[in-house]
């Protein structure tokens, strides 16, 4: 079923947490092509990975299939704006935006600042792509579900390998390591294990900035 955006669809649950998956592309999104990979699977086909965490729904907007080294601001602003249009909707409990990791940190950082909303906006992605035998998307994306559905009040978040970071502060700190993203200045918002999330600190957040007008373009 169709709901508001190209290339959104529901799986409908009663009393369940309701999250809505933003699929960016990235090496969780991405395919062997023949020659190299490409990331072009939609976010359905991501999400099919993962083991969906008990009491949620899940809902999928693909909005762009790009490997993140070409992500450009536009595409940030996009994203910021869906974001905000899906946070409209009360019945939403939280997103996850799959993405490429060479600029998560980057549109993290950017959704944070405009971010003002209990829900939490949680980003994950992979190290290695779609399919492979020892492949992290599919555990990161469980991970970042039940943030998702679980978490409140910490703003946009990084969820990779076990580990919840708040998107002020972290950075890339691995090419190949599934431990991709740390903050260098301190520990972990939090850990995901055995189906329960542990928060450890609640960083201070600054007041956020009003969204950009529509009519701002990049």
């Amino acid at each position: 079923m169709v709901l508001g955006f190209p290339g959104r669809y529901t799986d409908v649950e009663a009393q369940a947490r309701r999250i809505v998956v933003i699929s960016t592309g990235g090496t969780i999104a991405s395919r062997w092509q023949g020659t190299g990979f490409a990331a072009d699977a939609p976010g359905r086909e991501v999400l099919a990975t993962a083991a969906i965490p008990q009491d949620i729904t899940s809902e999928v907007i693909d909005l762009f299939n790009v490997n993140s080294p070409r992500l450009t601001s536009a595409q940030q602003l996009t994203l910021l704006r869906t974001v905000h249009q899906v946070l409209a909707d009360p019945g939403v409990d939280g997103i996850v935006v799959t993405h490429g990791t060479d600029t998560l940190e980057e549109s993290a950082f950017l959704l944070d600042l405009y971010h003002d909303d209990p829900r939490p906006v949680v980003f994950t992605g992979a190290q290695k792509p779609l399919g492979a035998e020892d492949g992290d998307g599919p555990g990161n994306l469980y991970d970042a579900l039940l943030t998702a559905a679980t978490v409140r009040d910490l703003g946009v978040l990084v969820v990779f390998d076990g580990k919840v970071h708040a998107a002020r502060g972290t950075v890339k700190t691995q090419t190949l390591a599934a431990d991709a993203f740390a903050d260098p200045s301190g520990p972990p918002v939090g850990k995901v294990g055995f189906g329960k999330i542990s928060i450890l600190r609640r960083p201070q957040r600054p007041a956020p900035l009003p969204l950009p007008p529509a009519d701002v373009t990049l």
